[in-house]
């Protein structure tokens, strides 16, 4: 029962993820759309409508779905002690951080994009509008660089990448599963680790493009070894 619910969890978390990205991706023009300015992000997310919301909504579930994949996994490995530990407390913290990063596109860009497009209201004072629409654009390059870029990306990132290498020494601490899935998911955790750097320090106005470059590569191949995880599990 346990390897089964543990088999699914490793399926359907990246599945949903990759959904949702895919999605988002046709939608939005996600995550290219990032990197652009607040006047075009805001104009495009109040087009996309109430779909759009629910597409945001959907990745910030399968963020969500990384605090019972990491329990699930542990405790059907059934490893060190340690490992176990570090491996559930590593996969919550994921999972919160990346949530709390994608929380502010289904609850607080909608509001600052209705502000923003409503000063474009017809008889509305032109120096105001353009003075609301100042505000509204600084108010979202704030929380889309905390929230976004520090919260969910760097700090995501970073224990995602920690995750999967400890996920990857609980492997190979045990039977389980092949010891070569483990081995696997270190460089995979290691490039994770990578994209976590790709805002800070000297990258922290324009972003690091080689960390940009390894982020998709890795979350693929992250997403693959998951389900190739959550196959060998069941069987």
């Amino acid at each position: 029962m346990l390897d089964a619910a543990t088999g699914l969890a490793l399926i359907l978390v990246p599945v949903t993820f990759n959904v949702a990205f895919f999605a988002l991706g046709r939608a939005f023009d996600y995550p290219d759309i990032l990197r652009r300015e607040p006047d075009e992000i805001l104009r495009r997310f109040d087009a996309g409508g109430s779909g759009l919301i629910l597409r945001w909504e959907a990745l910030l579930l399968s963020a969500l779905g990384m605090i019972p994949l990491s329990i699930l996994l542990a405790a059907c490995l059934d490893g060190p002690a340690a490992w176990t530990f570090l491996s559930i407390g590593l996969g919550i913290a994921a999972g919160i951080v990346q949530a709390l990063g994608l929380a502010r596109w289904p609850f607080a860009v909608p509001e600052l994009a209705r502000r923003y497009l409503a000063a474009d209201a017809a008889g509305s004072d032109p120096a105001a509008a353009a003075a609301t629409r100042r505000s509204v654009e600084v108010t979202f390059e704030t929380i889309h660089r905390l929230l976004g870029v520090g919260i969910g990306e760097h700090l995501g990132y970073l224990l995602t990448g920690f995750w999967t290498i400890s996920a990857a020494a609980l492997i190979v601490s045990t039977t389980s599963v092949p010891s070569w899935m483990g081995w696997l998911g270190v460089p995979i955790g290691l490039a994770i680790l990578v994209g976590s750097l790709e805002f800070v320090g000297p990258f922290e106005p324009k972003g690091w493009s080689l960390a940009g470059t390894v982020v998709p590569i890795a979350y693929v191949a992250w997403s693959i070894w998951l389900i190739v995880l959550g196959i060998l599990v069941i069987a």
